[in-house]
């Protein structure tokens, strides 16, 4: 029997109607976007549709959407690619700096000359990002640029005084994410957007999990760059795209051609972009109905826990201002990993994990100050689309077995 899927905030199915847009494009409609006959033209005009489906989901202008090949690099051209124009241009030379460098050979010389032109550089994020946020700053931070990663509280919320604290410094991006992959907390990116630009300091937010299950504006938030993921919004793997506010210039990661307005080289995934922009669509249609139904599901399935487990099991995130599909909870006297071998027939995802005997927690708990004896029961139960309440009922059962065994 196939198991029961609780693990949409890894990666969702493609939805048939997305599927099915884009077959033509693996198909008869295999034109390159660039070429100007029919074949060309008919490709473009599907990459433009998909451009402004995407625009209209977080209620953007089309030419501020750059698509990319998924989330993480979304995000890593969001903060890579506004540094090194900054970084670059304290240099005095610029590129020129940059490619005398290359000459000389790349190592040691290269990063030389980024922590010298780089320590005026100033960078904020929080301690549960994902580590596409994560990485690209500790990669600027090796190279001087100065990187603050904000706390957060028990239930996942950054500081706002520490980032107050933080913006006292010279800032040149803040990065937090809308909602957290694990507990599924919403960060206050209003709030936090106020305050950072205030003091001239741009935002950038990951919102690859909230697409699609809750109302994500960019107008509304107020951010400068924002992320997308296709494959947690039921597209494809390996398609994304980066939001980009008017105004804003960004370095390209990859340079050739002038695709995407000079922004991302590379003929554009046509199939994948169609997807995309049919799940943008279903997802805005689907708003903000959707949002009622997975929190329906997620709290089914969280009261018939509560009601046999009672206080013992622990709810990791908050309680109100979290994705509606997401429950992040700990088993009583059991490892979060070692529970959910013991049910096959349920496809989730755990919070921490025994290794050689010694026990493993994950980053974000870790950062929370959720003790490792109740975080070692871990286990994140993500609702979707498709799951139905009879799937929760039988879930909820195997847990609830597997747990007293």
């Amino acid at each position: 029997m196939t198991p029961i899927y609780l693990d949409y905030n890894a990666t969702t199915p493609i939805d048939p109607a997305v599927r099915e847009a884009m077959l033509p494009f693996l198909g008869e409609d295999f034109g390159n976007p660039s070429s100007a006959h029919a074949f060309g033209r008919a490709a473009r005009e599907a990459v433009d549709k998909a451009r402004t489906q995407v625009a209209d989901l977080i209620g953007a202008h089309a030419d501020e959407i750059v698509f990319t090949g998924g989330g993480s690099e979304a995000s890593n051209h969001a903060i890579k690619g506004f540094v090194f124009p900054q970084l670059f241009g304290t240099m005095g030379a610029g590129r020129a700096c940059l490619r005398d460098s290359l000459s000389g050979g790349f190592g040691a010389r290269l990063r030389g000359l980024f922590r010298r032109s780089a320590t005026s550089i100033h960078l904020v994020t929080s301690a549960v990002e994902h580590p596409a946020t994560l990485r690209p700053l500790a990669f600027l931070n090796d190279l001087g640029c100065a990187a603050t990663i904000l706390p957060v509280d028990r239930l996942g919320v950054v500081d706002l005084d520490a980032l107050r604290r933080a913006l006292n410094k010279p800032t040149l991006l803040v990065s937090i994410m809308h909602s957290n992959n694990e507990v599924g907390t919403l960060q206050p990116i209003r709030e936090i957007v106020k305050m950072a630009h205030a003091k001239g300091a741009l935002v950038h937010t990951d919102a690859a999990q909230s697409l699609g299950k809750v109302e994500v504006n960019v107008e509304q938030l107020g951010v400068d760059l924002l992320t997308i993921a296709g494959h947690k919004l039921y597209a494809a793997k390996g398609v994304g795209a980066l939001y980009v506010r008017r105004g804003v210039t960004l370095e390209p990661l990859i340079h050739g051609a002038d695709h995407e307005i000079g922004r991302r080289a590379g003929t554009e995934n046509v199939p994948y972009l169609v997807g995309l922009g049919v799940a943008a669509e279903l997802a805005r249609i689907s708003l903000p109905a959707a949002t009622g139904k997975l929190q329906v599901l997620r709290d089914r399935l969280e009261a018939t826990l509560r009601d046999r487990l009672g206080d013992a099991l622990v709810l990791n995130g908050h309680r109100e201002l979290r994705l509606p599909n997401t429950l992040n909870v700990c088993f009583p006297n059991c490892v979060g990993s070692e529970l959910l071998e013991k049910v096959p027939g349920i496809a989730a995802s755990t919070g921490s994990a025994c290794h050689e005997g010694r026990l493993s927690q994950s980053p974000v708990l870790s950062a929370m100050g959720v003790p490792t004896d109740i975080g070692k029961g871990a286990v994140r139960l993500s609702v979707g689309r498709f799951t139905t309440e009879d799937e929760i009922d039988r879930a909820a059962d195997l847990l609830l077995a597997a747990g007293r065994g």
